[in-house]
Formats: C-alpha cells, structure tokens, sequence
C-alpha cells in the first residue's frame, strides 16, 4: 500500500512540474498562466493530499515555488516561503474542512484564506525588500484575489476528477 501512495505522489509531483513548464512552452498572457497552470497546481496538490497523504502534498507545496523561482516566476528567493506556506494552508484547510463534510465550503474557505495570507506576506515582503513599483504590483495582484480563484477552481477539478477515480463516492 505504501508502493501505491509513493507513486501516486510521484506522479502528482511530475504533473505539477509539467504544468508550471507550460507557461514556458506555450505563449499564452501571464494573467491567462496564472489561472490556468494555478488552477491545475492547486487540483494537483489537493489530489496528492487526498491519495498519498499530507506529507507527500506537504513535498509538493514546497516544490512547487522552488521550481516557480528557478523559472523566474519569482523574483526573489525569500517569496518561496510565503508561496509554499499558502500552498500548505490551503491543503491543510482543505483536508480538515472535507473530513467534516464541508467540501464545497472548505475548498472556498482554503482558497480564500490562501489568497488573504499569500498576499498580506507578500505585501510585507515587497515592503521590506523595496522592490520596485512595476514588480511589486505585479506580484501582488498575482498574489491577490487570483490564488482565491485558482484556488476554488483547483478544488472543482480535483474534486471531478478524484470522483472519476472513485475517491469521493457517495
């Protein structure tokens, strides 16, 4: 059984990867990237979290705003830190919310309380860094009401697609 949860975090792990890399192969709008590739993200990382536990999706989130750096998504290393707390903020409320049989409101509480924390740190840290005034409005919108967005469409996808896996019988 471990086998099973170990390449099923691999193969969330190797999705994620794969849709952060369309944005470096496909020439869409970065405000069209945003929703798309962090709609899929979040799904992904739900998924892992559902199937293989939270340690394995713990791995995921952090990996996640790793690679989001090394393709300059990210412009400084220190917004790895807010990005993978968020990410991990909205697995963990996620997780809690739909054990208790609040699925749909639990994805949208996670989703919002990701967007609330990831922008409120990242508005500290663009502060703190002085970053200039085009970069820093940049990322905050990034880091705005978008990752709510993502994040409910993330969880409408890992929800669909987890029932077509047969996790979320009724």
């Amino acid at each position: 059984m471990k086998n099973h949860r170990l390449t099923r975090a691999a193969l969330l792990l190797a999705l994620t990867l794969l849709f952060q890399s369309l944005r470096l192969l496909i020439p869409i709008p970065a405000v069209a990237t945003t929703f798309i590739i962090g709609s899929l993200v979040n799904a992904c990382l739900l998924l892992a979290a559902y199937f293989s536990g939270f340690g394995p999706a713990f791995a995921i989130a952090v990996l996640a705003p790793v690679v989001a750096y090394f393709q300059q998504m990210l412009f400084v290393p220190i917004f790895i830190i807010p990005v993978a707390l968020g990410n991990i903020i909205y697995i963990s409320l996620s997780l809690f919310l739909i054990k208790r049989k609040n699925g749909g409101i639990g994805i949208v509480v996670a989703a919002s309380t990701k967007a609330v924390f990831m922008f409120g740190s990242c508005t500290w840290l663009a502060a703190w860094l002085i970053l200039p005034e085009k970069v820093a409005a940049g990322l905050l919108f990034v880091m705005s009401w978008p990752q709510a967005v993502t994040g409910i469409a993330g969880g409408w996808i890992a929800y669909s697609a987890g029932k077509r896996l047969g996790a979320f019988r009724r």
